[in-house]
């Protein structure tokens, strides 16, 4: 059954087309994500649907009696109430049937003491069963239960509660406001990005609740990994269009590929034809005879008809993103030992141990307030610690990308912004910079306050890559990015040579990236091998052990075991990475004299000479044999690296 529909809706601000003719429908039980790049219409289309605003042509169904839940970005709170009573407010109705039900029952006590009035209980009784009937049915007796659950699950813990929300940050009132929408329980869910402002953990439990839950969902988010746990079918906002695909992320991302290599195909052979017809154009017209000349008019009056095919939108719209690390660093890049850290009287971690190589691409995850962000800042020199002791290896140059983006000049131009750092640079260089990161034409004279968070952060990523930094400590990161930048940022991080260290919510982000986990707790860490789908097996293997009795409390010696396992682990690899680089560099070698050789054999004074082509074929045969000698060895470096 459908539940909402759109049929040739178009929306336009000016002579600027967001929407046009705009087709789709959504049945009812459907968890539909909405992808689409920053500026894509994504926003403008939940707005028509919420009737925030209007549209220009079309028609818009919703089926008769649908309530709508939409996750506002600035929802109006009651400042002055507590966090539990604000999310409260949403079983108004169930409280005041709960007063009126303790009313009732007055009544019936004091009624049943006057013989007079006993004639009225049987009345009184009728509406109270019906009040009882209705609290019932309302989760008059679980609702207090269920907001504590709700709010729990999305990171506020029982000390929260009764902070006013007044108190809040700026992302906890975007967490209430969820919380609120999620127990209104609508028919239809539209969410703007529910994963902001949640850690890894609340982002699970979310992802669980709208699993189970029973109405439509349509949302828009980044998170690819969110997306392919919960979504049936994917709308992507392209060009002004609306496409519909059935499956998750990862779905309609092979259908979306196939279609692109299509496309290409099509573009290409198009732009081919288009290449030779004018090719034979020119040499009609070279001729200059009359008869030529007709005929090179007519295929250019041909030619003109022709309905061009333009190149596929994410082949053209890329920004263009490459960190090198200019200095090489020692093998040991990050030492910290029993590191801890607290605010007054508050202990955020303690006993924070760990090494970080060169090379290594570390993930440190964990809840937030954990103090991941203020790990940060003490390796920066930015806040003092409470004890142990870190260090920075051998010429370690660290590069850091802030996700408050505190590192721009607010009041600065883009252009004034990169050029006053680097003023070696000229104004050809510095556009062309900017023109890679998508900011193109008088984009660059811009103020940076007037920039979208997407497009903060890809200055910022560019300021990064300008410091040729060879560790780099990223905070969220893909925060504000939509998927295809996204998808860039992980091509330069897993290409870099230097060394990362990255805080993120994204987990289909550190599952790409990530050769190592570290997940941070007030006791300490513990460390994983691997990426974020190893963590997850690993965690729920100890859980699964753990709760058979296998698992012993560790003692000193088993944690010491198990560090000396890991080091040897991480220089067995290590091992492996530099013969993995040897043999491509021998490989690269080999293959260049192979080329020269087959050079050479066309070459009149060697094949004319039996000697000297017999020579160069036995050389050739020789070189061959050692590349694939090289290529057998390569291949099972990399066979037991993986």
């Amino acid at each position: 059954m459908i539940i909402l529909s759109c049929n040739n809706i178009s929306k336009s601000y000016g002579i600027d087309t967001i929407l046009e003719n705009v087709t789709f429908s959504v049945n009812k039980g459907d968890k539909v994500g909405l992808i689409g790049v920053n500026g894509a219409g994504k926003s403008t289309l939940l707005k028509i649907l919420t009737k925030q605003i209007s549209y220009d042509t079309g028609d818009l169904f919703i089926a008769k009696s649908t309530t709508i839940g939409y996750l506002e970005q600035s929802a109006v709170f009651h400042e002055d109430k507590t966090i539990f009573e604000e999310a409260l407010s949403i079983y108004q109705y169930v409280i005041d049937l709960e007063q009126s039900l303790r009313h009732k029952e007055l009544e019936i006590a004091t009624l049943s003491k006057d013989n007079e009035s006993k004639k009225n209980i049987d009345s009184l009784m009728n509406e109270y069963a019906s009040l009882m009937e209705d609290f019932e049915k309302n989760n008059g007796y679980g609702y207090r239960s269920e907001v504590r659950g709700v709010l729990k699950g999305l990171g506020f813990s029982d000390d929260d509660f009764d902070k006013t929300v007044a108190q809040l940050s700026g992302g906890e009132k975007t967490r209430l406001t969820l919380v609120k929408l999620l127990l209104s329980k609508p028919d239809i869910l539209l969410l703007d990005e529910p994963s902001n402002h949640l850690d890894i953990q609340a982002v699970e439990w979310l992802e669980g609740f709208l699993k189970d839950f029973s109405g439509t969902i349509l949302m828009i988010s980044h998170d690819r990994f969110f997306l392919d746990q919960l979504v049936t079918s994917i709308l992507e906002v392209e060009d002004q269009q609306v496409t519909s695909y059935k499956g998750n992320y990862s779905l309609y991302m092979e259908k979306k590929r196939a279609i692109l290599e299509q496309q290409m195909r099509a573009y290409e052979n198009q732009q081919q034809e288009i290449n030779k017809q004018k090719d034979i154009i020119r040499r009609l017209k070279q001729h200059g005879t009359e008869k030529l000349m007709n005929r090179a008019k007519s295929r250019e009056k041909q030619l003109s008809k022709v309905d061009v095919i333009e190149m596929p939108q994410q082949l053209k719209k890329k920004a263009s993103i490459g960190f090198t690390a200019e200095i090489k660093s020692g093998e040991n890049v990050l030492s910290i030992k029993e590191l801890c850290k607290s605010f007054d009287e508050v202990k955020l971690f303690d006993n924070v141990t760990f090494n970080i190589y060169r090379g290594e691409r570390v993930a440190l995850i964990g809840p937030n307030g954990i103090g991941k962000s203020t790990l940060f800042k003490i390796l920066l020199n930015e806040l003092p610690y409470n004890g142990g002791e870190f260090y920075l290896g051998h010429r370690v140059e660290i590069g850091y990308y802030d996700q408050e983006q505190q590192n721009l000049s607010m009041n600065k131009t883009l252009i004034d912004e990169i050029w006053d750092e680097h003023p070696s640079k000229t104004e050809t260089e510095v556009r062309t910079l900017l023109g890679r990161f998508l900011f193109h034409g008088d984009d660059v004279f811009r103020t940076i306050s007037t920039l979208s968070g997407g497009e903060k952060a890809r200055a910022s990523l560019l300021k990064l890559i300008l410091s040729n930094s060879n560790f780099l400590l990223l905070d969220e990161p893909t925060n504000h990015l939509d998927i295809v930048s996204k998808e860039v940022l992980e091509e330069a991080l897993i290409n870099y040579d230097g060394t990362v260290l990255v805080i993120s919510h994204d987990r289909y982000f550190l599952n790409r990236i990530s050769t190592k986990t570290i997940e941070l707790n007030s006791q300490g860490i513990e460390a994983y091998l691997g990426n974020y789908e190893y963590y997850l097996f690993k965690k729920n293997e100890r859980l699964e052990n753990s709760s058979q009795g296998f698992i012993e409390e560790k003692t000193k010696t088993k944690l010491k075991e198990e560090r000396r396992k890991e080091k040897e682990e991480l220089n067995r690899l290590r091992d492996i990475k530099k013969n993995i680089q040897r043999l491509e560099a021998d490989i690269l070698k080999q293959e260049e004299e192979l080329s020269n050789l087959e050079g050479l054999m066309c070459q009149e004074d060697i094949y004319s000479s039996p000697e000297k082509s017999k020579e160069v074929q036995l050389k050739t045969q020789q070189v061959k044999a050692y590349l694939q000698k090289l290529y057998d060895e390569w291949e099972s470096f990399v066979d037991i690296s993986t």
